[in-house]
């Protein structure tokens, strides 16, 4: 059977919903697994409908055979008279007594009885399925409308529920269902008729509706490229502003408007920021310079787009005259550190201004361990640089251009800074501080910019865990995974030695005293989200106790790497056994005058015939993993748990100096496959 379910609903916004778009098919087929049916389903949505459709959707419910088992014949019977909770079971089942029997289950018998549970029409059953799976659809902040209780993201004016080319009838959050559908708003406000399936996609069509967003990305794309090549420009063709525009459309229409030339002397980013923000406009660039042109997409069906261009044209330029006004105004008045003195951080730990301070104490500590390669940077004057750039890094928060465009805080400040006549190691620093900002984000660019960078995230870190602002499940409201993870990267970036407890213990001191193992921990589990390797690999190498970021990585590629090999995983299997052996042993220095057999002799020596380098992880694993013909021979050969305890001792030496060398990589008995 053919069964076509539209919601319609007022114009959904796009961001919650597509933040749940990708769950909402799996919720109805989970809906659909609850009642019991099985069919195949596509999705499609507009702003104003949710589209389900299913070509070979069942009549009805499947028979199922339903089995109750009761109590075990021993209890069911007493003296040949059946007992109260025989009696009960039969209530349960419906039937007299009579007609109870019993199962063989295991090695006893239970009451049993059997029947075949018919399946439901699903016209009795499709109401429920619908209303189950609205509830089920979350996207974050609904309403209620009239005087209902029921509540969804936005009011819903219209339900078809059509089976077989005929309308199911059901009420469903104060909406009776019909085969009817509501045009596009250029084409009229009233319900339109249709009498199957096919014709309802036939009148969307007719009405101004693009149901499938994939074709209205094509319509975008396409008038997008027309666009370029009739104006020789290139369109900015940012995703989640392209999906945004999708989302909010019926039928899209790309067109071209411009702006006064003179706003171009305000920063790109401004101006970008204004347009995809506030209007959802797409910048246009011509040879990779910002042009007075922009293109949006309208929903409007109609033959003269003029009026729409005026208009938004009109509305950008009071957008840019503010973003003018407060470009100017900053560049007068310049950064001011001072000013925040007055701006709360967090009330345990004073004023954006005293977290700075706290920067500039990390960042001199940092700048001990990277000396030669800041003087080549920046010169011998770096201590003083690295100052000014944080203290001049927060300023920009008390601008009127942050204030109105919060996520431009650090990029303003960069271009406040050059106009002021800074260094340009502290104007890039200040921009490059909150890199990186996303997963594939640029990292800072220097070892000085780095350094700032790290000295934020740190302090932050360091300052939110000492009060007690730890992330919690998937609450993180300070963004610290974040933090924590551009710690990570930013370390690998630029090839530096960081020995996390050494640093986090050096500045420790600058807050409230709390047990750093927590915070070390935090920062090395986002590894896991940095590494696409076996988790139990970055655990070994955890485990080997190494804290400097730097080799922790080395160890984590080089082990990622062998374990790769298909001779790895056959003969991993002595290394485990070696490892387990020694757990909760105490090693002891090998006594060479203990041993007395071959197989021990040729393990000792091959051991310490190795040459193990620690600075190249690869080939010092190689080396150990090398040991394995040797290691077997040992075992086949050599019983270690003898009577005598020095011997005893000696063999566990001996197999227990390879377990330790590895443990200075990795912990081998904690890989797994």
């Amino acid at each position: 059977m053919r069964l076509l379910i539209e919601i319609g609903v007022e114009e959904l916004p796009a961001i919650p919903f597509l933040k749940e778009y990708k769950n909402i098919l799996p919720k109805w087929q989970k809906v659909l697994e609850k009642y019991e049916i099985k069919a195949d389903f596509s999705f499609d949505f507009t702003p104003r409908r949710m589209v389900l459709d299913s070509s070979n959707f069942p009549n009805k419910q499947d028979d199922k055979v339903v089995e109750q088992i009761g109590a075990p014949k021993r209890i069911a019977i007493k003296d040949g008279i059946w007992s109260k909770a025989s009696v009960s079971f039969a209530k349960k089942c419906g039937i007299d007594e009579d007609k109870l029997g019993f199962k063989k289950i295991g090695n006893d018998e239970f009451l049993y009885y059997e029947y075949t549970q018919k399946g439901k029409d699903v016209k009795e059953i499709l109401s429920d399925m619908i209303n189950d799976f609205l509830k089920e659809l979350h996207f974050g902040k609904e309403m209620r409308w009239g005087n209902a209780e029921f509540e969804f993201i936005r009011p819903i004016r219209s339900l078809t529920v059509c089976l077989d080319n005929e309308n199911v009838e059901m009420e469903i959050y104060g909406v009776r269902s019909k085969l009817a559908l509501y045009p596009h708003r250029s084409f009229g406000y009233d319900l339109v008729e249709f009498k199957s399936a096919d014709e309802y996609y036939e009148k969307l069509a007719k009405n101004g509706i693009i149901l499938n967003s994939k074709k209205r990305e094509e319509k975008i794309l396409n008038e997008f490229r027309n666009l370029e090549k009739t104006n020789s420009f290139e369109i900015e063709k940012d995703r989640d502003l392209l999906n945004e525009v999708i989302a909010i459309t019926e039928h899209p229409t790309a067109l071209k408007g411009e702006f006064d030339k003179e706003f171009l002397n305000v920063p790109d980013e401004v101006i970008i920021t204004s347009m995809k923000e506030n209007q959802r406009y797409f910048p246009v660039f011509n040879n990779g310079k910002l042009t007075n042109n922009f293109v949006f997409v309208s929903n409007a069906v109609c033959d003269d787009g003029s009026l729409i261009v005026g208009g938004n044209e009109r509305v950008l330029k009071a957008r840019l005259s503010d973003a003018m006004f407060f470009w100017q105004s900053d560049l007068k008045n310049g950064l001011k550190p001072d000013s925040l003195k007055n701006v709360l951080y967090i009330k345990e730990l004073g004023s954006i201004y005293d977290k700075e301070l706290r920067e500039i104490k990390i960042a001199l500590n940092l700048a001990k361990l990277y000396k030669n390669e800041l003087e080549k940077e920046v010169g011998k004057e770096y201590e003083k640089l690295l100052e000014r750039a944080i203290i001049l890094s927060k300023a920009d928060l008390t601008t009127l251009m942050v204030d109105e465009f919060g996520e431009l805080q650090g990029i303003m400040g960069s271009y406040y800074a050059k106009a002021m006549g800074e260094n340009e190691n502290i104007v890039k620093a200040i921009k490059e501080q909150y890199l990186p900002d996303g997963e594939k984000s640029e990292l800072p660019s220097s070892i000085f910019s780095s350094i700032v960078a790290l000295s934020f995230k740190l302090d932050s870190l360091m300052g939110l865990f000492s009060v007690g602002k730890i992330p919690s499940g998937t609450k993180d409201p300070y963004a610290l995974r974040r933090a924590a993870n551009g710690i990570i990267k930013i370390v690998l970036n630029k090839n530096l030695n960081f020995n996390l407890n050494e640093i986090l213990e050096e500045i420790a001191p600058n807050y409230t005293k709390f047990n750093l193992q927590i915070l070390q921990d935090f920062i090395f589990d986002r590894l896991n989200t940095v590494y696409d390797v076996n988790i139990s690999i970055i655990n070994a190498c955890l485990k080997s106790g190494e804290s400097d970021i730097k080799k922790l990585n080395n160890s984590i590629l080089a082990l990622d790497e062998i374990s790769k090999k298909e001779s790895f995983k056959e003969n991993f299997s002595t290394f485990k056994r070696l490892a387990n052996i020694i757990k909760d042993e105490k090693i002891k220095k090998v006594d060479d005058s203990l041993i007395s057999q071959n197989a021990e002799r040729e393990l000792n020596n091959a051991f310490n015939s190795l040459k193990l380098d620690l600075k190249d992880s690869k080939s010092y694993l190689n080396e150990l993993f090398g040991l394995k013909e040797k290691i077997d021979k040992f075992f086949d050969e050599i019983m270690i748990n003898v009577d005598d305890e020095s011997l005893k001792a000696n063999r566990i030496a001996i197999i227990g100096q390879i377990y330790n060398s590895f443990l200075k990589v990795a912990d081998i008995k904690e890989i797994s496959f």
